[in-house]
């Protein structure tokens, strides 16, 4: 795949203008590059005034690397779910939620899903291929400059929930969260990213062992290992008991807690029973917990709990873990959670007319 500038770190900048120039060149140099590509954000290579103008000249001949807008959809409640291209004519998803004066992007890590659960859109894509770091890295940049974000990074949240399964693309996603957190680099906090996972045990591991790493998000869904092979079929090759013992093994930072996502389905998740069995799960975990009511989609075999089977549910749960409703956003446009699904590429996908988006809402725990 074609290098875009958008996705390396000094050292590969620093690699690329001497290839470029043919002679040896200040480190400094490549740090300035850096800092106008993640820090400055800047849109183009003639923007890195910095650089003597032949060495941007140089620079032309490598790919930029921030997406291609191709359509955005505006919800009632504010929410904006971006269609974004990318350089061999792929496009893949991204969604910013305002919250009052905060904002939360909803990134992908591939194009498309290998996982197949089975409640979720993106599933029926099946898996086009990874995204690289520059691509992961492009989605927030491209919209933090659309939605005029950039100046203020302490109010963003980042989590990786779109597209993808991000522990199968973790070098990638290794890279970007470098470059992220990095004060020269985007400059986001590591408090304020967070991966989920639908439960790929030798790469949670994995994760655990790097010093900079997003915070881990579980995506559970089922309270005994039969109810979850039947929601999640990837639950054939890493068993709940399993993925129990890499979440209790798993090196939590001094002030991290593990995140476990619960999406309830009408009558077959969400009874009382399931939600004590979820507390015996999870009891001895330094752990928290986001209840999702099914979110509805076009052939998906499932239904909506009621509201009173959410609040029971969440009454049992809360008694030993905190335990939080996530409110939906962008339902009218296919952008809540297990919607992600290209419109513009799939029939009978269409979203609803929208009025301007409402006054700010209360903040929402996605």
């Amino acid at each position: 795949m074609t290098p875009t500038l958008v996705g390396l770190d000094t050292a590969a900048i620093h690699a690329l203008l001497e290839q470029l120039t043919g002679a040896p060149v200040p480190p400094f140099r490549a740090r300035q590059v850096y800092e106008a590509l993640y820090h400055q954000r800047v849109a183009n290579v003639t923007a890195i005034t910095a650089l003597p103008a032949p060495w941007r000249e140089k620079l032309t001949a490598v790919p930029f690397g921030l997406p291609t807008p191709l359509q955005d959809f505006r919800s009632v409640d504010g929410t904006r779910r971006y269609l974004l291209g990318l350089h061999d004519g792929r496009s893949v998803e991204t969604v910013l939620m305002p919250e009052g004066d905060r904002h939360t992007f909803c990134i992908s890590s591939q194009v498309g899903c290998p996982v197949n659960c089975q409640f979720c859109l993106t599933a029926r894509l099946g898996l086009e291929r990874n995204l690289t770091a520059g691509e992961i890295i492009g989605q927030i940049l491209y919209v933090a400059a659309d939605n005029g974000l950039a100046a203020d990074l302490q109010k963003l949240n980042v989590v990786m929930m779109g597209q993808g399964e991000p522990l199968l693309n973790l070098p990638n996603v290794l890279q970007a969260t470098r470059i992220l957190v990095d004060e020269h680099g985007v400059g986001l906090s590591e408090r304020r990213l967070t991966l989920s996972t639908s439960g790929i045990i030798p790469k949670i591991e994995e994760l655990g062992r790097e010093p900079i790493r997003p915070k881990l998000a579980i995506s559970l869904n089922a309270s005994y290992e039969d109810q979850r092979r039947q929601i999640m079929p990837i639950t054939k090759k890493y068993h709940l008991k399993d993925l129990m013992a890499a979440c209790k093994s798993y090196p939590l930072r001094s002030w991290e807690h593990l995140t476990f996502e619960y999406v309830l389905l009408g009558g077959v998740n969400d009874t009382d029973a399931d939600a004590r069995r979820v507390v015996t799960l999870l009891g001895n975990l330094r752990a928290k917990v986001n209840l999702i009511a099914l979110n509805p989609g076009p052939d998906i075999p499932f239904e909506r709990p009621t509201p009173e089977r959410v609040a029971s549910f969440q009454a049992i749960v809360r008694r030993s873990l905190p335990c939080f409703v996530r409110k939906p956003r962008g339902l009218d446009i296919f952008a809540a959670c297990g919607q992600l699904k290209r419109m513009s590429e799939e029939s009978g996908l269409v979203p609803l007319t929208v009025a301007p988006p409402p006054p700010a809402r209360p903040s929402l725990h996605r």
